[in-house]
């Protein structure tokens, strides 16, 4: 971790050195990680980050972690244009990032390799962590590739597709009856007795530091321009307040001159306690208990719902909150519109988007960005009551020439 100088407090500034830490033990707000953008801006450039791999390690400079890396090539995912859908939600110029292009098919694969990097770095032979099931295929895969003993611990009733892709890489997987709220509670308990790396708990501040390399990746991307609007899904809401990192990292290292990228931030209703204090005007998220289809936004009392408010606000975006119904639509119009089948936290970002531009906070003119953090394959549960076929015959020409007459007349197959 060459570049980085240890940890500092968000709130009153206490600095440490780089250790397993997380939060204050004088004010017990969380810690971040300080890094010596001096030296950075001198070793960087666009050029030699061109020349790096094909991967978010291209950023290795701003990112925690030595050069034994735990990679499984996470990053540089395609930016798409969205011309079909653009044209359904008024846009001038709207692109996805499909951050289901990781080996795991989510953005927590970034993550997850900066994470478990860090706690080799450490000395850590068993990794661990909460979640709400995109971060369990990521752990586990990556605990695999690298040889680590990995315990995991999830809500029992977690989508189908997301145990199944997390058990398939051998882990100890714990199924916890409750919410992802008690799944936490528990892990933190479990962090305080064994000596293990939990990614999400005293690997956090490490942890969290991958998400910064998409924003990294949308500005280069563009040709080293930020965008106007980026819409990020919220669950603890680190993601958010990392693609401001990120984007304000890039001007202090010298790599783009300047940034007005007004951030926005996307949640289901049944779990929005983010979007409730943004609208409500205030700075205190009051925790609630998830009931949503977006399983993997269902975080009841998020850690950096705090900051993430403080960011929409401060860069002039928003946050708002769509029911499970819209959900599915949104699922639905991505897909039909740009062939992208995306997870319900995908969903839940198209489907804020659209109440965001109706709204006017999304305007016609913008270049707009919508992260698409996971693939649809993973949640088909949400979806599978709308999506049978369009017909079911016998193997006979005839009948498939009667139902599509059927179709043709209006009539229902």
């Amino acid at each position: 971790m060459a570049t980085v100088l240890g940890l500092r407090c968000r709130e009153c500034s206490r600095e440490y050195p780089a250790e397993p830490l997380h939060v204050c033990e004088f004010c017990f707000a969380p810690l971040e990680v300080v890094y010596d953008y001096e030296r950075i801006a001198a070793e960087v450039s666009r050029s030699s980050i061109a020349a790096g791999p094909r991967s978010m390690w291209r950023y290795a400079p701003l990112l925690p972690g030595g050069e034994d890396r735990v990679d499984l090539g996470a990053g540089m995912t395609p930016l798409v244009r969205a011309n079909r859908l653009a044209a359904e939600l008024g846009l001038r110029e709207l692109w996805l990032k499909n951050d289901t292009a990781n080996p795991t098919h989510s953005f927590k694969d970034r993550v997850v390799s900066v994470a478990l990097t860090v706690a080799k770095a450490f000395g850590y032979s068993t990794v661990a962590c909460a979640s709400t099931g995109n971060l369990a295929n990521a752990v586990a895969a990556h605990a695999a590739h690298a040889g680590l003993e990995a315990y995991i611990f999830i809500p029992a009733d977690l989508e189908a597709g997301k145990v199944v892709a997390t058990a398939i890489y051998g882990p100890n997987l714990i199924a916890v009856k409750g919410t992802y709220d008690d799944v936490n509670r528990l892990c933190s308990e479990i962090a305080g007795e064994f000596d293990w790396a939990f990614v999400n708990v005293n690997i956090r501040p490490y942890y969290a530091e991958g998400s910064k390399s998409l924003a990294f990746e949308i500005v280069e991307q563009f040709g080293w321009e930020a965008p106007d609007h980026v819409v990020v899904p919220i669950a603890s809401g680190s993601l958010l307040t990392k693609i401001k990192r990120g984007l304000d990292e890039m001007v202090k290292v010298g790599l783009i001159d300047g940034h007005a990228t007004r951030i926005s931030g996307a949640q289901a209703s049944g779990c929005a306690p983010v979007a409730t204090a943004f609208k409500s005007g205030t700075d205190h998220i009051r925790p609630v208990k998830p009931s949503t289809i977006a399983k993997s936004l269902a975080i009841g009392n998020p850690a950096d719902g705090y900051y993430a408010v403080k960011v929409a606000r401060d860069t002039g975006g928003a946050i708002e909150d769509v029911s499970d119904a819209e959900v599915v639509d949104g699922i639905q119009l991505l897909a039909r519109t740009e062939g992208l089948f995306a997870e319900t936290a995908g969903g839940v970002v198209i489907a804020t988007l659209r109440k965001l531009c109706e709204a006017g906070v999304v305007r016609p003119d913008e270049r707009v960005v919508a992260l698409i953090t996971g693939d649809g394959l993973k949640t088909i549960e949400a979806v599978a009551e709308r999506t049978t076929p369009t017909m079911v015959i016998p193997p006979r020409l005839d009948d498939f020439r009667g139902q599509l007459d059927l179709i043709s007349s209006g009539a229902e197959a």
